[in-house]
This record gives structure tokens, C-alpha cells and sequence, in this order.
């Protein structure tokens, strides 16, 4: 009977391929052939009459079998593992007489985590009202090919996004990037989905507070009627420079002048008094 089934490894783990057999205590491994191929065409490993008689190149010293339900076990595992697996038995009843069992397909999916994603946020123009900026969302050194998602206040948005791999069997590099219009501090996540797992990182993206208010020219009848108050003001001061002295020495002068006459009315001889005077000299 042809079954399938899935397995997923780690790099660099041990991972076991079950087959669709196991033998009986009765009997011994010498009464089977088995097969473990991969893409139907390269062969893994192989046993006969309780020998193995076959082994390819590239998993020397990383496959084993087990003896009794021949699973193979597969140590450390490499990116390059990653495909179909077939176990094919037969049994012998002779040398030239033998018939098939089972024939077993296993595919083998090998995940290699990737970074945790990193975010940048670069400003390409704000205002007053909104910040224009491009997010880059990007992680490396994964497999298989990966999707990228993201979220802006829980809401998904939509990446461009590129890879980088050498090739379809080798890890990949990721970036995205997005143009945002944000109008307010927002959080944002970026999500690396691969092979049944995910890494995630979330950034608070802060709008810029530096705005600038332009200063507002006053109008022309504020600047008219400053000037007309400055005028009057300038006016009022020479006016009083002029005026205040002359007022004030007016009134001081002639107060002056009064005292002086009252001290020679004073000082005076009387008329009379010196014609008597001069009479009794006579």
C-alpha cells in the first residue's frame, strides 16, 4: 500500500523517516531487502540479506537504520535533506524469489529559523498634520521562502517585499518595505512566517513634534494704527519738553521779583525823617 506522510526537522537536529514495516520476532533482518531512496531516484541507503550494500556520498556518517522497523534516521540534518523519501521492502523468500511488502513515501520538511526581524523607519517629509515614512522589515538566514506580514494598530498591511537565496534548497535573506502616512504615535508589528512557524518584533512609530508655526504678518490697519499711536506719543513728549519750563519760570520770576521790591520798600529812608534831620542841623 502507497502512504504518505509529513515529518519536519530543525537544521541541524535528528529526525527518524518511519517506514511501513516492521518484522516480526520470528524473524531476522536476512530475510529482507530494503531500499530508502530520495526523489525516487537517489539512492539513500540499502540492505540486503541483513547487509548494507549501498550508501550515497552525502549521507555517510549522518544515516542509520533501524534493524527492526527500519526507520531512518537522519543526524544532523541539513537543508539539502529537505524532499521526498520513499522505503521500499521487500521480502525473500529465496535468492531469485521475493515480492514487495510495503512501499512507503515520507516527505521531509527541514525548517532553518530565521533572525528575529528588525525595523527601521526612515523619514522621508513631514508637516504639521502627518509624517511620511518608509518601514523596512527585514530578516536573514532562514529556510524555506518565508511571507511577511504585518500590522499597523492590529490592522494587516500590504509589503512589498524581495528575497535573497542562492538557491531554492539554501537559506533565504528577507526584506519588505511600506510607505506609511502616519498622523499619530502608532504601533507596529512585523511577522516572519515560515514552515509552520513565526518571529515577530514590533516598534512604536512616533509622529515628529517639531512643527513650526509660521509667524503670521500683522495687517495693515494694526501697523496704521501703531504708528498713528507712536506719532501721538512723540508729539505729546516734545509739546511737554517745550512748554513745562517756560510755565514753570513764569511763576517763579515773578515771585522773585516781588520779594525784591519788598526788601527796598524796606531798606528805604523816609522822606520826612531826612528833612528833619537835616533842618535841626541848621
Amino acid at each position: 500500500a502507497l502512504e504518505k506522510k509529513e515529518v519536519k526537522s530543525k537544521l541541524g537536529e535528528k529526525v527518524g523517516l518511519p517506514c511501513c514495516h516492521e518484522i516480526p520476532s520470528s524473524e531476522s533482518l536476512h530475510n529482507y531487502r530494503v531500499y530508502w531512496q530520495k526523489n525516487t531516484t537517489e539512492v539513500v541507503l540499502a540492505y540486503a540479506e541483513g547487509k548494507e550494500i549501498s550508501k550515497h556520498k552525502r549521507y555517510e556518517n549522518r544515516t542509520e537504520m533501524d534493524s527492526r522497523n527500519f526507520t531512518l534516521w537522519i543526524s544532523p540534518v541539513e537543508i539539502l535533506d529537505n524532499g521526498p523519501y520513499q522505503c521500499v521492502v521487500q521480502h525473500l523468500r529465496s535468492s531469485q524469489n521475493s515480492f514487495v511488502l510495503c512501499d512507503k513515501t515520507v516527505t521531509l520538511f527541514v525548517t532553518a529559523d530565521f533572525s528575529k526581524p528588525n525595523i527601521t523607519a526612515e523619514v522621508s517629509r513631514h508637516s504639521c498634520e502627518s509624517t511620511e515614512m518608509v518601514v523596512s522589515c527585514s530578516s536573514h538566514g532562514g529556510f524555506p521562502k518565508p511571507k511577511i506580514s504585518g500590522a499597523l494598530n492590529n490592522v494587516s498591511v500590504v509589503w512589498n517585499v524581495s528575497w535573497v537565496s542562492e538557491s531554492s534548497l539554501s537559506p533565504y535573506n528577507v526584506t519588505g518595505k511600506l510607505q506609511l502616512n502616519v498622523t499619530k504615535d502608532v504601533s507596529f508589528t512585523c511577522s516572519v512566517e515560515y514552515n509552520g512557524f513565526a518571529k515577530s518584533t514590533s516598534l512604536l512609530l512616533k509622529k515628529t513634534n517639531d512643527c513650526v508655526v509660521p509667524t503670521v504678518a500683522p495687517s495693515y490697519n494694526v501697523i496704521t494704527a501703531s504708528s498713528i499711536i507712536i506719532i501721538i506719543f512723540l508729539l505729546a513728549i516734545t509739546l511737554a519738553a517745550r512748554y513745562l519750563p517756560r510755565h514753570v519760570c513764569s511763576h517763579g520770576c515773578k515771585a522773585q521779583d516781588s520779594v525784591e521790591e519788598d526788601v527796598k520798600e524796606c531798606t528805604k529812608t523816609p522822606l520826612s525823617s531826612k528833612v528833619t534831620s537835616e533842618t535841626s542841623s541848621v
